[in-house]
């Protein structure tokens, strides 16, 4: 097996060499830490980490104090949710979120549902689109918060977040929006979009793994997460990964540019992917929203076949791809997204995500639709699912 095409860009994506040769600096010669700034190597480092801070925050529209960095995504869900509630706790205490989140979002309200908290999760249309009238309606004078995905890690759709948080500011709610799977391929505005706290990280976007970063609108009222040293302006406690640090603001200073022509790139590669099966596999449903979704994600379901039989196939022909969340890649229930957008059980276990990259080709996209008539025509030929629809025909 000499191809190897990876289309798993949504679990994670390969660091890229400028960032690596970005971070080297920081392991070998600039190693201080950021906290002994009376010497050079410490302020070296300090002066790293504020960069990359500047960077970021300019990519998002955000004031450079309003950006801390985190260990990654699920710690920013976390101190997001975990934050507002306890900060806000005379105030009230009723959260809303959807039934699509990642489980960084609904575990942690689970968890504090432990403290008496109440949480209202949203349902969705069949393309995981939330209705608005509906969360006009959920809202309580004891709301504190709403947190809603900026797109959806599975099946890419993009929310209306800019109504969103019109909806949350008007009734001085915060409104927390996780955008880890949108930064490489949505332009984010905080301001004009009314978000009061966002999630981000940096493996997503071609950065390492271990670092992401939190938005926290300058007035928010959020309780501290980490407790311990004065670091991130005393919000966010403990030594600073400098090195991962810089890799961030190395990897987002690089999506910035040709940020449209990226995006345009992605857009046409997945259509024609969207097409190339919807045109050669009958029985196959595209999952999230035709138009309003990520540029990268393809999301299909193939009736009659598990998920897990295709993966196996995929992989012997040098093709990885995905059946969901990486966080959720060892359960072997559907997917919750999936089920949300009123998949049944058996069209939902036959998911597969492709996730694509600017190092996907056309002759990738290519050899992964011929590969994937091949699978489905071989699995479905054997499938005692197919067999039962026939039965139930004659």
């Amino acid at each position: 097996m000499s191809r190897k095409i990876y289309l798993d860009n949504a679990a994670t994506t390969r660091v890229k060499k400028e960032v690596t040769d970005e971070m080297k600096i920081y392991f070998e010669d600039m190693y201080g830490n950021p906290s002994s700034a009376l010497y050079e190597l410490g302020r070296k480092s300090k002066e790293a980490i504020e960069n990359a801070r500047k960077t970021v925050a300019s990519f998002i529209n955000a004031d450079e104090k309003e950006l801390y960095f985190t260990a990654g995504g699920t710690e920013s869900d976390n101190w997001a949710i975990k934050g507002v509630a306890f900060a806000n706790l005379k105030k009230g205490n009723h959260i809303i979120t959807t039934k699509i989140e990642h489980h960084a979002v609904i575990h942690t309200c689970e968890y504090l549902e432990k403290f008496g908290f109440e949480t209202t999760y949203l349902d969705v249309d069949k393309y995981g689109m939330i209705d608005l009238e509906q969360l006009k309606n959920s809202i309580r004078p004891e709301t504190i918060l709403i947190s809603v995905m900026y797109a959806n890690n599975e099946i890419g759709t993009i929310q209306p977040i800019e109504e969103i948080g019109k909806i949350a500011r008007e009734h001085g709610i915060v409104f927390h929006t996780d955008a880890v799977q949108a930064m490489g391929g949505v332009r984010i505005d905080v301001k004009k979009q009314n978000i009061d706290l966002m999630s981000m990280s940096a493996h997503k976007v071609g950065g390492p793994k271990g670092i992401g970063g939190m938005y926290i609108r300058k007035g928010v009222k959020i309780d501290n997460f980490i407790h311990g040293g004065g670091q991130e302006r005393g919000r966010r406690a403990g030594t600073e990964g400098v090195q991962n640090i810089v890799g961030f603001g190395k990897a987002v200073e690089l999506i910035q540019k040709d940020f449209d022509k990226h995006v345009e790139k992605l857009t046409f590669m997945r259509n024609k992917l969207i097409e190339g099966i919807k045109n050669n596999i009958p029985d196959v449903v595209l999952n999230g929203h035709p138009t309003m979704r990520l540029p990268n994600n393809v999301n299909f379901s193939y009736k009659y076949v598990e998920g897990e039989s295709i993966l196996l196939l995929l992989d012997m022909e040098g093709i990885a791809a995905s059946s969901g969340s990486a966080c959720t890649s060892g359960s072997l229930d559907p997917s919750h997204v999936l089920l949300a957008t009123g998949l049944d059980h058996g069209t939902a276990h036959g998911s597969i995500r492709f996730t694509l990259s600017e190092e996907t080709t056309e002759e990738d996209i290519d050899f992964v639709i011929e590969t994937m008539k091949k699978i489905i025509e071989k699995l479905r030929a054997i499938s005692p699912l197919k067999s039962e629809k026939h039965m139930c025909q004659n």
